[in-house]
């Protein structure tokens, strides 16, 4: 049994929506504070007002990075991670290459990641790779992680919220084999109730993605 205080201790709190207004994002790191979550996962240019209003509380600011398309050259996303953590970014979330992946080209896969992880390992700032499972294997999702592995990253996470499915069980079972001694597993993308989060948990997830937090900690026993 997952306890609210333990459920929301693994929850990043997603506000990533394009129309997304600084009112939503004051009001979401209100929510955090309020129920003492991981994160509050923004959009890039959210950072510093994101970071201004977690000041002082157990809630740190994440940021996308190459969101949600991944596509961004190694460059572009290393200068956008080093601006992120100058404007008070503690994890960053980074969208892999995933066409690349799928075209066989691993070597620019991790180092686009290792270019990301070489700006925040200075820092101590965590890096999370998130693959978007719904466009690979299960071999491809392992294949996957032991690249982000490879190149330094802290976390692997399913999901952007954006491509055309989030978590499932199948994907974060091997993910968990695959990786889940030597780094974090994020589950993102589809998670809304207690139930489901704590399965994930249960699996061996470390962190959750969810916009539904205030109702999946509401579920959760006292």
């Amino acid at each position: 049994m997952w306890t609210k205080t333990q459920v929301a201790k693994t929850i990043d709190h997603a506000v990533l929506k394009p129309f997304a207004t600084d009112q939503e994002i004051i009001a979401a790191c209100k929510l955090a504070k309020e129920y003492h979550i991981a994160s509050v996962c923004v959009r890039p240019t959210d950072v510093p007002l994101a970071a201004r209003e977690l000041a002082g509380s157990d809630v740190v600011p994440s940021v996308v990075i190459g969101f949600p398309h991944g596509a961004n050259r190694p460059e572009v996303k290393a200068l956008e991670a080093r601006l992120a953590i100058a404007d008070g970014a503690a994890e960053l979330d980074m969208v892999m290459n995933i066409g690349k992946f799928l075209s066989g080209d691993l070597d620019h896969v991790r180092c686009d990641i290792a270019a990301v992880v070489a700006e925040a390992r200075p820092h101590g700032v965590l890096v999370k790779v998130i693959l978007e499972t719904c466009y690979l294997s299960l071999a491809q999702v392992a294949a996957a992680c032991k690249i982000a592995e490879a190149a330094g990253a802290d976390y692997v996470k399913t999901s952007t919220g954006f491509g055309d499915g989030g978590a499932t069980p199948e994907v974060i079972g091997v993910m968990v084999q695959t990786v889940g001694q030597t780094m974090g597993v994020k589950a993102s993308g589809g998670v809304r109730s207690y139930t489901t989060a704590a399965a994930y948990l249960e699996q061996g997830c470390k962190r959750l993605g969810a916009t539904a937090t205030q109702a999946i900690v509401d579920e959760a026993p006292a």
